[in-house]
């Protein structure tokens, strides 16, 4: 049964890198209100995701999942590629 407790974090963001093997680099942004003058404020994170076949490329917007630590910064994997990006 999935509870709140074992359910896994995923994320939506765009492919900013794809040279390293097996990992790309995931590119998610997020908007919140400022606290006292409530602009929304836009943050930008990045985080490393394991592509085991190499299918991502720069541009694609991809959903990733939370998974154990497979590297020093990998703690994300790939679940679906949602669109495919500008190749050339």
């Amino acid at each position: 049964m999935l509870t709140a407790e074992n359910a896994k974090k995923t994320k939506e963001g765009r492919v900013v890198s794809n040279k390293m093997n097996k990992t790309v680099v995931v590119e998610v942004k997020s908007y919140r209100p400022h606290l006292i003058y409530r602009k929304q404020i836009r943050s930008i994170k990045r985080f490393k995701a394991h592509d085991e076949n190499n299918e991502c490329g720069a541009g694609d917007m991809v959903r990733i999942i939370e998974t154990r630590p497979l590297s020093k910064e990998k703690r994300w994997k790939i679940d679906k590629i949602l669109i495919r990006g500008d190749r050339e």
